[in-house]
């Protein structure tokens, strides 16, 4: 077995640090996992920027935005050093491929707290502590055989 791991780009693991600190902060692992994998499912996907911190900063700073943290006009500097800690130990081990994605490839989430109308357009794939995740419906999803 290989113990070499894949060398991870600080600035992308920062930025996904972030996502997860700001998104999932004060979760289970699970959670803070999810959020993770999500952007990383969008970084693989062409209508979503190819780079982490593209991701994480799609759409600028100002609204409408990909993630409400980004462009909300406040501070995106950790306060809390255990909460940063934990996000950045999740972005590296995600970013090392070291992680399962457990979201069944969602590109969207939200939280129970809310309910906003995109979701109606997407698939719903599991529910990870306060967050809904969602994916692109598949031909395969509907029986449908495409045309």
């Amino acid at each position: 077995m290989d113990q070499e791991q894949a060398e991870v780009d600080p600035e992308d693991a920062e930025c996904l640090a972030q996502a997860i600190y700001f998104e999932a902060r004060g979760e289970q692992d699970a959670g803070k996992r999810a959020v993770a994998a999500v952007v990383l499912n969008r970084v693989a996907q062409p209508e979503f920027p190819d780079t982490v911190c593209g991701v994480v900063r799609d759409g600028g700073e100002r609204p409408p935005c990909q993630f409400s943290w980004w462009c909300d006009g406040k501070s995106d500097a950790p306060t809390d050093e255990v909460a940063w800690s934990e996000a950045l130990s999740v972005a590296n081990e995600a970013l090392q491929g070291l992680e399962n994605d457990s979201t069944e490839g969602a590109l969207f989430f939200h939280h129970t707290s809310v309910r906003p109308g995109w979701r109606r357009v997407f698939q719903r794939t599991v529910r990870i502590g306060p967050h809904i995740f969602y994916r692109v419906p598949q031909e395969a999803d509907t029986g449908g055989e495409g045309g």
